[in-house]
């Protein structure tokens, strides 16, 4: 746990607890909700091949805006908006943030 405590910045246990909660929620949330979307859609299980990529494709930003949404909301906004800065530049988006706000 001091180790992710010294790589994320964090200054105690309960924050830990908090940002690992986050991380929880947030993946079971966007996993419930690219269900519903991908049946609004009209896609089913029935073309697994369709199913699983279109899931893949629509699970990556519905979980990117709850993970900021999430954090919002348990009080962990700045670092979760500075994870998410350091993942969308990571898949290459980095276009979208200034080069002067670009977490290291």
């Amino acid at each position: 746990m001091d180790n992710f405590k010294d790589r994320w910045n964090i200054k105690s246990k309960w924050q830990l607890f908090v940002i690992i909660l986050v991380f929880a929620i947030t993946g079971s949330s966007a996993a419930f909700l690219s269900k519903p979307i991908l049946s609004s859609f009209g896609v089913n299980k029935d073309n697994p091949w369709e199913y699983y990529s279109l899931y893949l494709i629509i699970i990556f930003p519905v979980y990117q805006l709850l993970l900021v949404s999430f954090g919002f909301l348990f009080g962990q906004f700045t670092f979760f908006w500075a994870f998410e800065k350091k993942i969308l530049i990571g898949c290459g988006f980095g276009f979208l943030f200034s080069k002067k706000n670009n977490p290291k």
